[in-house]
């Protein structure tokens, strides 16, 4: 497994990468850019080069960061947290408002590369990806080769960098892309899975949320090592069929496939949060920052939505829907977050901690928003 040395690396195994090793090992990437809508910004602003940037809303009102640049990171500044709390952790911050339709369009770039290496994309986010690369390793002859050379083309052609996890499922590929963030390749061959994950702490476990890892905590387990001590009856007695998916992960099972794009029923947005929200500010800002992004990929598509869905996940796990649908179909930011602000009052948002929040717009209508710009107030 050859890396590319010029920029920060990691591989955990010998060269037995290729077609001859590995017989009938998946071969998945997990493709994540680093900072991406702070570092779309810093890149066409050469001023922000090495500043602290906040992509976020307005700090002298009630705004919340939705990305921050690594040096505003180092701060203890994160997504959700209030716009005005990173400005008092970092007076020097430079402030932006997110701008989804340049994400979108960044965005649409990137994964054009990667189809051209894979049909088998499947897309999480704007900036996130699983590639499936078993049968489509081409010249390049290995996985580690191939992760190579898209961190090469995607930064030839944006000027922005991707950190590549390589593994033989999505649950080490994407705990390896993270390894040696930002600008990384992490290479976790199958006969070191488990040396990979061993020392990790369980909460880098996919599932393993501030519920979770409190529970494991209660059981004594603080690493991996320690949940793979654990037996399959225990796991279950406490988390129920969760416990199953727990028991496979701490033993670097995962056979989950990547699902690549498919005609589309529904355009949404969904934020995973590192701290729980609790405030009602904190959350109708959140589900602003959602809205705006939905009505960016269904403008992208030129779609409109007579369904709109809001998605709640609380901090023990348990998630709740709320749909409605309106007479005539919507792509409008502020059409978008109306609803999901009147759904949100249909469930208990603001009286229980939340750990997810998600806005999806569905029964799509094919629609020309450039003509319907034209009959929109200045």
């Amino acid at each position: 497994m050859g890396d590319d040395v010029s920029r920060p690396s990691s591989q955990l195994g010998g060269e037995r990468d290729g077609p001859a090793g590995y017989a009938g090992v998946r071969r998945i990437l997990h493709c994540d850019m680093d900072c991406f809508y702070a570092a779309v910004h810093m890149r066409d602003d050469p001023a922000l080069a090495g500043r602290p940037v906040v992509v976020g809303g307005d700090p002298t009102g009630r705004g919340v960061v939705a990305a921050a640049s690594y040096e505003a990171r180092r701060f203890g500044i994160h997504s959700a947290m209030p716009a005005a709390e990173a400005q008092r952790r970092c007076p020097g911050a430079i402030f932006i408002h997110p701008d989804f339709a340049l994400y979108r369009r960044e965005s649409d770039r990137i994964f054009s590369i990667y189809r051209t290496i894979t049909p088998l994309v499947e897309t999480l986010s704007l900036d996130e990806a699983y590639l499936d690369v078993t049968d489509h390793l081409g010249k390049c002859r290995s996985a580690t080769a191939v992760a190579t050379e898209i961190r090469r083309r995607v930064l030839e052609a944006t000027q922005l960098t991707v950190s590549v996890g390589v593994g033989p499922n999505k649950l080490v590929a994407k705990i390896a892309s993270d390894h040696n963030k930002p600008d990384g390749l992490t290479v976790v061959p199958p006969d070191r899975v488990e040396a990979f994950l061993d020392p990790l702490p369980a909460r880098r476990l996919y599932g393993v949320g501030p519920a979770t890892a409190k529970a494991l905590e209660e059981l004594g387990v603080s690493t991996v090592t320690d949940l793979r001590s654990l037996t399959l009856d225990v796991l279950l007695g406490r988390f129920g069929s969760h416990g199953r998916t727990l028991y496979a992960f701490a033993r670097g099972t995962d056979d989950r496939p990547v699902r690549p794009h498919r005609p589309r029923k529904s355009v949404g947005a969904e934020e995973t949060f590192r701290h729980d929200l609790r405030r009602r500010r904190e959350i109708d800002e959140q589900l602003e920052l959602l809205a705006a992004e939905v009505s960016a990929r269904l403008r992208k598509r030129n779609l409109a939505a007579a369904t709109v869905t809001l998605k709640v996940r609380y901090a023990d796990f348990t998630t709740v829907t709320r749909s409605l649908s309106v007479p005539l179909p919507l792509w409008r930011a502020d059409e978008l977050l109306r609803c999901a602000l009147a759904l949100s009052g249909r469930t208990e948002a603001g009286r229980r901690p939340l750990r997810l929040l998600g806005i999806t717009a569905s029964t799509l209508y094919p629609a020309n928003v450039e003509q319907l710009d034209l009959f929109e107030p200045e």
